[in-house]
């Protein structure tokens, strides 16, 4: 019998990755805009190259564009770029469909809810507060606070062991095979995949251990069979 129910952030809660290519595009405009020395094509360009390189949590990817591109490190065409990204990131942040209503109801039935995300801790607090989800979460358990990234198993053990509940009783949510169900199945929790198709390789990878589903809601239908 399920006790608790753990959640993956980005893309499985709320789009992540359909705003951040579009704040960045309108990053890039403000910048070219600004006096940065290229196209906005060229410069979306660079820019996902630096985030390639860098990674996403990296946080001066606009002070690398503008010195790769105009040879310094203007002040007015980075913060163009970053005041944009972030007012075009806010106005466009919003849960996946049925999100609130899912958790609400894991809620109401008393399930144990967690958090297990990769990513910088203020920074996954930000999304947390911002989408109102917070108070949902018993527990939320960062890639930054515990040294620990998905899918190293321990990260769900540790997860696991601050809701007080064991890897039979446990269910991983998310939506990359080789972080989230991957991670969990290496923990021996069962898992939900959305948002993603598996292949048949990874599916006979994981075997039992998972639940394919286009939509976030379907979990409420899937807890009363486990």
């Amino acid at each position: 019998m399920i006790k608790a129910v753990f959640f993956d952030m980005d893309d499985t809660l709320y789009d992540t990755s359909g705003f951040a290519a579009i704040a960045r595009r309108a990053a890039v405009k403000s910048m070219v805009n600004n006096g940065l020395k290229c196209t906005e094509k060229e410069g979306y360009e660079y820019l996902m190259d630096i985030v390639k390189e860098k990674g996403s949590n990296y946080d001066k990817h606009f002070n690398v564009l503008t010195k790769e591109v105009n040879g310094t490190d203007d002040p007015l065409i980075v913060v163009s770029g970053i005041i944009t990204y972030h007012n075009t990131k806010f106005s466009m942040f919003k849960l996946e469909p049925e999100c609130f209503s899912t958790l609400l109801y894991l809620k109401t039935q008393d399930y144990k809810i967690g958090l297990i995300t990769n990513g910088k801790e203020l920074k996954q607090w930000e999304k947390l507060v911002r989408l109102g989800l917070y108070p949902f979460f018993d527990q939320v358990i960062t890639s930054e606070s515990v040294n620990i990234e998905k899918p190293d198993p321990e990260i769900f053990r540790i997860a696991m062991a601050r809701l007080n509940v064991s890897s039979e009783t446990s269910l991983m949510v998310g939506n990359s095979f080789e972080t989230d169900i991957l991670g969990a199945c290496k923990a021996g929790i069962q898992s939900m995949i959305i948002n993603s198709k598996l292949t048949e390789e990874q599916k006979n990878i994981i075997k039992d251990n998972k639940y394919q589903v286009t939509e976030l809601s379907s979990l409420i239908d899937l807890m009363d069979i486990l």
